[in-house]
C-alpha cells in the first residue's frame, strides 16, 4: 500500500502535545507502511504566522525525533490555489456575497429566535446583476463561497468507522476572503490533492469540516482519500485540554527536561489499550504502531503518567546511552549509583554537586556521630563495601545505631536526608571530601 501523510499545522504558535500526536501518529502510519511524511506548513493566515513560528514548528518535531520526506509552505501554492478558485468559480460553485460580519451576526440571532437553525440562507445567490454591480461599488471587493450539495456525505473512518455529515445542515463555507485570500479549507484540500496524501490522519474537531472537503475533493476532480480522526485529550479528570494546551507545549516539556521519546512513548500509545512503557527508540514504535488500536474514546493526557514514564526511561539508560550528556568527568559508577534516584537528567547537577563539588557551609556544632565518623574513616581505595564496614565502626564509637547512626552521617556528607545508596555514593566523594564535610560545622 503507497500511503503519503502529512502534518500541517498553521505556523502561528509553538507546538503542544496535542499538536504533538497528530504528528507523531502521521509519521508512525508512514513509517510502519513504508510510506512518505510530509510536513507543510499552512500559513495562509498571514497575520498570525511568523517564521520564527515556524522554525520553532521544525526545531520541535526534530527534537521529538520525527524527521519529513517532503516539505511545503501554503503561501508558495498561491498559483495552484487561484488555478483552483478559477474552476470553481467557473463550475458555479462559487459565489460571491457582501455581507457584512454585523449584517450576518443579525440574521443569526433572527434566525435563532425564530428557533431556526443558524444557517447562511444564501442570500446572495438571490442578488440580479444590477445588484451585484451596485454592491461592488459601494463596499468594494466580495467574499465567496462554496455552494455545498447539501447531501448526506459518508465515509468509513480508520478510527471511528461509518461516519456521516449532512451538508444541508451546514452554512456554505467562506473559501476566498474579500482581500482574495484562500482560506485554509480550500488551500488545504488542493495541496492535499497535488501532494496525493492518503490517509488524512487529524483530531475529530475536523470531522465536520471532512464532510465539507470531501465535496470539494469532488467539485475539484478528485477523489476524497480516506480519513481518520483521532480522539481530542483531556486531563487526567476527563475535562478538554484545548484552554490549557499552552502550558503543555514541546518547549516546555523540552525546558522541564523531559526526555523526547517519554513524550513519544506516551503521545504513541495515548488513546489505545496497549500499556504506556519506556521504549529503546522511536523504531520500537514503529514496529508496534496499529492506527486500529485507538479508540473513540477521549485520550487522557496526564503530567504525572508522563513524569513517571520519564524516570522509567531513564532509570533503564546504561552510561554509554548518556555520557555525552553528564557533566564532565562523570563516570559509569557516579551514573549507576544516582540513576534510580533521578525523575529528569536535570537532576544529576545537584548529585555531581555531592560527589564533586563543594556543599553550602552550615552553622552550629559538629553533630558527634558525625564527629566520630570523622575520627573513624578508614584510608583508601573505598568500594561499597567501605560504608558498612565504616558506618558498624562509628555506630560502636558513638553508641548509635539504626537511624540515629545513618541519619547524621548522610546529612553530614550529601546535605541531604535521602537519596542514592550510601554505599555506592561515599566512593565518589572520596576519603578528603568527606573528611572535610563530617568535621565542617553546617
Amino acid at each position: 500500500m503507497s500511503v503519503t501523510l502529512r502534518f500541517a499545522p498553521s505556523p502561528t504558535g509553538h507546538l503542544h502535545v496535542g499538536n504533538a500526536r497528530v504528528a507523531l501518529v502521521n509519521w508512525l502510519f508512514a513509517r510502519r507502511h513504508g510510506g512518505r511524511f510530509l510536513l507543510r506548513l499552512d500559513d495562509t493566515d498571514t497575520e498570525r504566522s511568523t517564521a520564527a513560528f515556524a522554525a520553532a514548528i521544525e526545531h520541535d518535531l526534530r527534537w521529538l525525533g520525527l524527521d519529513w520526506d517532503g516539505f511545503a509552505r501554503q503561501s508558495d501554492r498561491a498559483g495552484r490555489h487561484d488555478q483552483a478558485v478559477a474552476r470553481l468559480k467557473a463550475d458555479g460553485r462559487l459565489y460571491p456575497c457582501w455581507e457584512t460580519a454585523e449584517e450576518l451576526d443579525l440574521r443569526r440571532k433572527l434566525q435563532l429566535a425564530q428557533h431556526r437553525p443558524p444557517l447562511y440562507d444564501r442570500a446572495a445567490l438571490k442578488l440580479t446583476a444590477a445588484e451585484r454591480s451596485h454592491l461592488s461599488a459601494a463596499r468594494g471587493a466580495p467574499h465567496w463561497r462554496f455552494k455545498l450539495a447539501g447531501k448526506a456525505v459518508h465515509w468509513t473512518d480508520l478510527v471511528k468507522g461509518p461516519l456521516t455529515v449532512d451538508t444541508a445542515s451546514l452554512s456554505d463555507p467562506v473559501l476566498i476572503r474579500a482581500d482574495g485570500r484562500a482560506l485554509y479549507t480550500l488551500t488545504s484540500v488542493v495541496d492535499d490533492i497535488d501532494f496525493a496524501i492518503d490517509p488524512i490522519l487529524r483530531g475529530e474537531d475536523h470531522v465536520t469540516n471532512s464532510g465539507v472537503q470531501v465535496e470539494l475533493f469532488e467539485a475539484l476532480g478528485a477523489t476524497a482519500p480516506r480519513f481518520g480522526h483521532l480522539s481530542l485529550l483531556v486531563d487526567a479528570a476527563g475535562q478538554g485540554l484545548s484552554k490549557r494546551l499552552g502550558a503543555l507545549s514541546l518547549r516546555q516539556l523540552r525546558a522541564a527536561a523531559i526526555e523526547p521519546l517519554a513524550v513519544a512513548a506516551l503521545l504513541a500509545r495515548l488513546g489505545t489499550a496497549d500499556p504506556v512503557e519506556p521504549v529503546p527508540d522511536l523504531a520500537a514504535l514503529v514496529d508496534g504502531f496499529d492506527l486500529s488500536r485507538f479508540g473513540k474514546a477521549p485520550a487522557r493526557f496526564d503530567p504525572a503518567e508522563l513524569g513517571a514514564l520519564n524516570a522509567r526511561l531513564l532509570h533503564g539508560l546504561d552510561f554509554a546511552a548518556l555520557r555525552d550528556r553528564l557533566p564532565a568527568g562523570a563516570t559509569e559508577a557516579f551514573w549507576l549509583a544516582v540513576r534510580p534516584n533521578i525523575t529528569t537528567l536535570a537532576d544529576i547537577a545537584d548529585w555531581w554537586q555531592v560527589v564533586a563539588g563543594e556543599l553550602p557551609p552550615r552553622t552550629g556544632p559538629v553533630d558527634p556521630v558525625a564527629a566520630a565518623g570523622a575520627a573513624t574513616l578508614p584510608p583508601e581505595p573505598w568500594d561499597e563495601a567501605t560504608w558498612p564496614a565504616w558506618t558498624k565502626a562509628v555506630g560502636a564509637a558513638a553508641g548509635v545505631k539504626g537511624k540515629a547512626l545513618f541519619q547524621p552521617l548522610r546529612l553530614a556528607l550529601t546535605g541531604r536526608d535521602h537519596g542514592p545508596e550510601m554505599r555506592a555514593l561515599l566512593p565518589l566523594i572520596g576519603r578528603d571530601r568527606a573528611a572535610r564535610r563530617l568535621r565542617a560545622t553546617r
